[in-house]
């Protein structure tokens, strides 16, 4: 049966293996100066229809760290979901390379921060000499809790950003997801909604290991450059990262991917019907299971994580970029045969 646990679990696109083994091929120069790496660069610009410079890294955490480092004194509060990945899941990471910024978490629905509820917790810090000074706002696209943020979302709370004199930090791992849901463009969805750096995924949709920082301010990027470097996230062999990229972003293979992962996460949301707990709109649905039936699933060899920050009935579900329709159909036939009694 098939693997719902993550979108982590799936193997890389035959392309991206195919443009690992064509940079294999020759002698190319180090540290990001590679010819790879340019052309990532380049078409990143040409696609976000802005100014910019890309840092690859090896993981989202990585990436999520030295944005947030940039644009954040040791002295100063970032400001997140309460289920945001840098806040649960980043082991202090955030913390410890702005070498002591405060991370407070904020509360909302379905996974998304409001313009409400982001004004009331800058706010409470108020402008004393006593507390951490608002330095960022980080937003998930798409949500940990699987939606995603339209544009005027977004946008929004940009704005309150900016209010308070945050800069905005996106965590995009599925970036891809997201924007593919939403209907919006690129830029639309990042610096035109007031993004200053963007990470973006492509591990979680098809990639070996790589996302890439994305800085639409550019006056982030020569910090950017030391952390990237000091960090050890410039790797000498960096082609074989950009490589990825390159093929990722060519033929609109992110996209394509994306589309998948999502049509198959509305498939399996419309065979789960009411138990969905969450709007589906990208590639992850949390839906809620009895004990019994939980179990009898995974003894079917179904295969998921349980997602308690969501109650203890609740399951996190996954679909990827190769996901088969015959693996979704198999698990929700093995749901709706299940005795709602047993």
């Amino acid at each position: 049966m098939a693997d719902f646990r993550s979108d982590n679990t799936h193997g890389a696109s035959p392309e991206i293996l195919e443009a690992v083994a064509r940079a294999n091929r020759g002698t190319v120069v180090s540290y990001g100066t590679d010819p790879f790496t340019a052309r990532v660069e380049e078409r990143c610009r040409e696609l976000f229809e802005h100014d910019l410079k890309v840092f690859p890294v090896l993981t989202g955490t990585a990436g999520n760290s030295l944005s947030i480092a940039s644009m954040t004194p040791p002295w100063g509060a970032v400001f997140c979901h309460e289920q945001a990945h840098i806040h649960r899941d980043e082991m202090g990471a955030p913390e410890f390379f702005t070498g002591g910024a405060k991370v407070f978490p904020v509360a909302g629905a379905h996974g998304k921060l409001t313009p409400e509820a982001l004004t009331a917790t800058i706010a409470l810090l108020g402008d004393g000499a006593w507390s951490p000074k608002p330095s960022c706002v980080s937003v998930t696209e798409a949500t940990e809790a699987g939606t995603v943020y339209t544009t005027d979302e977004v946008g929004a709370l940009g704005e309150v950003a900016r209010r308070f004199g945050c800069r905005v930090h996106m965590d995009g791992a599925r970036f891809a997801n997201a924007v593919v849901s939403s209907g919006a463009t690129p830029a639309e969805l990042s610096w035109k909604a007031g993004v200053d750096v963007l990470v973006f995924g492509g591990t979680k949709n098809g990639a070996l290991a790589v996302e890439v920082i994305v800085a639409f301010d550019l006056t982030l990027a020569a910090e950017l450059a030391i952390r990237w470097h000091r960090a050890g996230h410039r790797l000498s062999k960096m082609r074989f990262l950009s490589a990825q990229f390159e093929a990722y972003l060519g033929h609109d293979l992110w996209l394509r991917n994306a589309r998948h992962a999502n049509a198959m996460a509305a498939r399996l949301a419309a065979g789960l019907g009411e138990r969905v707990i969450h709007p589906v709109e990208a590639n992850v649905v949390f839906a809620r299971f009895p004990a019994k039936l939980a179990a009898s699933l995974a003894t079917q060899g179904h295969q998921f994580f349980d997602w308690p920050v969501f109650g203890g009935d609740a399951f996190r579900l996954v679909a990827g970029f190769d996901t088969a329709e015959d693996d979704v159909d198999a698990l929700v036939r093995a749901v709706t045969s299940h005795s709602p009694v047993a």
